[in-house]
C-alpha cells in the first residue's frame, strides 16, 4: 500500500469517528506528528570542542560533509 492510499484511508476512519473517539485520539496523532529529534547548530564551545578533537586524533575525524556524500 502507498503512503498515499494508508494516508486516504486512514483519513475516512477519522471523517468516520464520533467527536468523543477524535478528542480521544487527538493527543496521540499530535505526538506522532512531531519530528522524531531536531538537529540545531553547534554552539560555540560545542564547535570548539569538536575542532579540538579534530586536532588531536585527525586520523578518526570524518568531515560531515564528507560523510553524507558517502
Amino acid at each position: 500500500m502507498t503512503a498515499l492510499a494508508l494516508k486516504k484511508e486512514l483519513n475516512g476512519y477519522i471523517a468516520k469517528m464520533p467527536v468523543r473517539k477524535l478528542e480521544i485520539l487527538k493527543p496521540l496523532l499530535s505526538e506522532m506528528a512531531e519530528p522524531l529529534y531536531t538537529i540545531e547548530p553547534a554552539s560555540k564551545k560545542e564547535a570548539a570542542m569538536i575542532e579540538k578533537r579534530a586536532r588531536e586524533f585527525p586520523e578518526n575525524f570524518v568531515p560531515f560533509k564528507k560523510r553524507i556524500k558517502t
